[in-house]
């Protein structure tokens, strides 16, 4: 991979570059459905039957025949001559002018086709039924294979699986899938100023968050996390940190000393041990990101901010690891809302500012500001649930305006 340390890079750009050079990871795993919850299909998943596998009603009432149905008819009585519940179909022939009392989701008599609710109808007596509101005809029949035809893909390979898909997968009987293996990531962080949480804090000391934040966000997308800690600022201990991760993981992630120009031992090991790019991206907060390879291992160094650790993990890193889960749909998602306050901006980069996204009283979708956009400021970001995104070339948003936003992982999808 190429360098390309003074050129600012769009967004979108850096994120069409990471994708094109990453794929799937080897390895593939059959795992029971109640495990599959979250997980990556690995093959397509073929219907072996009809979903449902016969005709059924699709309400309580009464099965008949429709050509007992005569035109412009207000009423039609006809004899009650069984019943059918479900896993108790009714067995016996129906005959013209006959009945059967049926119950939502039991099995259609081959004999009859039309199901007429029973707040249509009336029983003078045990034998008889009144229908004083006539349906159309094949009303309320729920035919075989309105679900899935025998033969159908129902379930494609690379789908994340729900809760709704495992109930799917329970209706065909189907109780362990292949799914993509868990990937494997390392991550530390490097600075000497930095402590872990329990350390006494010295002059000029800070306690690490960033290995809380990319811990929670990896966390979330379930992945296989190795916490490596802290690295000192000693060049042997950085690269014996790097080969270390890059031997145990599929991708490894750091946050500091990637800005172009750093004078440090993190960006000297980098360019010895892999294929690394330096990137400046045209994006607040964010700006530097690096991302290449160590031996086997996709890299990627974020920036040392909080928030922009955070924004260049949802736009750069979260896309690429899905992808590496084998996932089909990776990039974020962007939704429309109206703003209810001016957000402030220059024009120059895109810019992720953080924000609330929810529903006015009129049902109308809306954002607004979560508060100091500074990179290094955590509030507004932990008040978020989404990031506003603004063009490069835009200026500030008034008030009532259209805006992008972009909801964190979780609250949509």
């Amino acid at each position: 991979m190429s360098q390309n340390e003074n050129i600012f890079l769009s967004v979108t750009e850096v994120q069409q570059r990471i994708i094109d050079n990453t794929k799937a990871v080897d390895g593939v795993e059959q795992v029971d459905i109640r495990h599959a919850l979250g997980r990556i299909l690995a093959a397509d998943i073929i219907a072996a039957f009809n979903t449902p596998p016969c005709d059924n009603s699709g309400m309580d009432g009464y099965a008949f025949r429709s050509k007992d149905i005569n035109e412009n008819q207000e009423t039609l009585s006809l004899k009650i001559v069984g019943q059918s519940f479900a896993g108790h179909p009714y067995s016996g022939r129906i005959a013209a002018g006959e009945a059967i009392r049926i119950m939502t989701g039991a099995q259609v008599a081959d004999d009859v086709d039309t199901v007429v609710m029973q707040e249509h109808t009336e029983t003078p007596d045990d034998a008889t039924l009144l229908i004083t509101t006539i349906p159309k005809p094949l009303a309320n029949v729920r035919k075989a294979g309105d679900d899935l035809r025998t033969g159908q893909t129902f379930l494609s390979k690379g789908k994340k699986l729900s809760p709704t898909d495992l109930a799917f997968l329970a209706t065909q009987g189907i109780a362990e899938v292949k799914v993509h293996r868990k990937l494997r990531v390392a991550f530390f962080s490097t600075g000497d100023e930095l402590r872990s949480i329990g350390e006494t804090l010295g002059e000029g000391d800070i306690y690490d968050s960033n290995r809380y934040s990319i811990y929670g966000l990896l966390k979330n997308m379930d992945i296989d996390i190795i916490d490596m800690g802290v690295i000192k600022d000693e060049r042997q201990a950085i690269e014996e940190a790097f080969i270390s991760a890059a031997n145990i993981a599929d991708a490894v992630i750091t946050s500091g000393g990637v800005s172009v120009g750093d004078a440090d031992f993190v960006k000297e090991t980098l360019e010895k041990l892999g294929r690394i790019n330096f990137w400046k991206i045209s994006m607040k907060p964010g700006k530097p990101l690096a991302f290449g390879t160590l031996g086997n291992s996709l890299f990627f160094g974020l920036p040392g901010n909080p928030v922009s650790v955070i924004a260049t993990f949802y736009q750069f890193v979260q896309p690429a690891l899905k992808r590496m889960k084998g996932q089909d749909a990776v990039l974020p998602m962007l939704i429309k809302a109206r703003t209810t306050e001016l957000l402030k901006k220059r024009p120059g980069r895109t810019d992720f500012q953080r924000g609330i996204f929810e529903q006015a009283e009129n049902g109308e979708l809306t954002v607004r500001n979560a508060g100091t956009q500074a990179s290094h400021v955590l509030t507004a970001m932990s008040r978020a649930n989404c990031f506003i995104v603004i063009p490069a070339d835009s200026g500030s948003i008034e008030v009532g305006e259209m805006v992008n936003v972009q909801p964190f992982e979780g609250l949509i999808g």
